[in-house]
């Protein structure tokens, strides 16, 4: 398996690229299925879970092209109504398929979701909905068989949630009568999904609100769509940006997306600037400082910013109280963190207590999940001595071969072969 070795760096400085959110790209592509017209999209990166996903949709019946960053889908017809456990224990979005599937072909048998193991993330919601739109849901052997004509339906679910919220409302965009999702979730990535599906010719109002009302049509068309660029991997890179004190540009990045770890930073002393088509964060003169922060939907903090958030409080002067109530297992990283000196209390599930200390230790350690593994690269950064990180491909579910842009912005990194359990 591939591995990252990382020594301790100097300031980054440099220029690199955003691209689309690849939580908007996922549930984009999906919607693929919700037409027999070609679907265009734009600025996309091969990620190891659009690579997957792409797998998946294939078998379905979408043919795809890919021309550099640009995909084209067209699925003129749906050949096969099941997505298997060996595409889905790589990625739990894939899951979102059963709102389209049941909506174009009136059936799905789909596997249970795998991704990162982030603790219990309940399909409660997903299974409640359908089945209030007209569906007979099954569960057997891992696999969730579902079928029957859509219809309409007062949706009120009792939690927010990214992943029900797009699969409802993909659901939704073709059954007949009006659906009504209350206690939507307004993420970006979500919004970015309904101006789309609102392109394509859905009937939607409260786009980018918590209410959303949908009017079922015949189908939908073609479209040509850019998305919104990925502010995770913006954060990711202006935290390390702070931790380094360096100065770097973020070409297609947007500020606004990411307010909450925005804040935290500038409190540290980094300073942003926003242009038409590039984001400048210079963190020459930051100095970091202990403070709470605690994760919530959008437009709170985002629980993907956390582990990074984490790692550079390690180093803070003072202590950090996190909470994280999304996730029920989201401090996986604590203990490789603690491995690298880091003093790290953990409350409980939800909550940990760092206390800042002077510097951080090179270590072998292991990446457990997308995020945390980024966390634990950004460590690495900053870390005396060298640091391996292992299991480096939970990193590439989310990041184009990180390596390559931390070394362009003068990192001392590179990615090896290590043979390893």
């Amino acid at each position: 398996m591939y591995a990252l070795r990382i020594k301790e760096s100097n300031p980054l400085r440099g220029t690199i690229e955003i691209k689309g959110a690849k939580n908007a790209m996922l549930p984009i592509l999906i919607c693929s299925l919700l037409t027999a017209q070609p679907l265009t999209i734009h600025n996309v990166t091969q990620l190891s879970d659009i690579k997957t996903l792409l797998q998946l949709l294939t078998q379905i019946g979408t043919t795809v092209q890919i021309d550099g960053d640009t995909i084209q889908l067209e699925t003129k017809q749906i050949v096969s109504t099941e997505a298997p456990y060996e595409l889905l224990s790589k990625m739990r979005a894939a899951f979102w398929v059963l709102g389209p599937l049941l909506a174009r072909a009136g059936k799905a048998h789909v596997s249970l979701p795998g991704g990162c193991a982030l603790g219990a993330r309940k399909l409660d919601i997903y299974f409640s909905a359908l089945e209030a739109m007209g569906a007979k849901i099954e569960i057997d052997a891992g696999y969730v068989s579902a079928k029957g004509n859509l219809h309409g339906a007062e949706i009120f679910p009792h939690r927010i949630t990214v992943g029900g919220t797009i699969t409802i409302l993909m659901a939704a965009v073709l059954a007949k009568g009006t659906t009504t999702i209350h206690n939507a979730a307004v993420e970006p990535e979500v919004v970015d999904v309904e101006q789309l599906l609102v392109k394509m010719g859905a009937k939607i109002q409260g786009v980018g609100t918590n209410t959303l009302i949908i009017d079922g049509v015949d189908e939908l068309h073609g479209a040509e769509w850019t998305p919104v660029p990925d502010r995770i991997e913006t954060a990711t890179f202006a935290i390390a940006t702070a931790m380094t004190k360096g100065n770097i540009s973020l070409r297609g990045a947007r500020l606004d997306l990411m307010n909450n770890t925005a804040n935290i930073l500038k409190n540290n002393g980094v300073i942003f600037n926003q242009l038409p088509d590039e984001l400048q964060i210079d963190a020459a003169k930051s100095v970091l400082i202990g403070q709470p922060f605690q994760t919530s939907e959008y437009p709170g903090l985002a629980t993907d910013d956390q582990p990074c958030l984490a790692a550079m409080s390690c180093l803070a002067d003072g202590e950090s109280l996190i909470t994280d109530a999304i996730f029920d297992n989201r401090f996986m990283h604590v203990p490789e963190l603690q491995r690298m000196g880091a003093h790290i209390d953990v409350i409980n599930n939800q909550s940990i207590l760092i206390h800042g200390v002077s510097h951080l230790t090179g270590a072998t350690v292991t990446a457990s999940d997308l995020r945390g593994g980024a966390a634990l690269i950004l460590a690495g950064l900053i870390a005396k001595g060298e640091t391996i990180v292992q299991r480096v491909y939970h990193v590439d579910r989310g990041y184009y071969k990180i390596e390559e842009k931390l070394a362009s912005l003068g990192a001392n990194i590179e990615r090896f072969w290590q043979d390893y359990p």
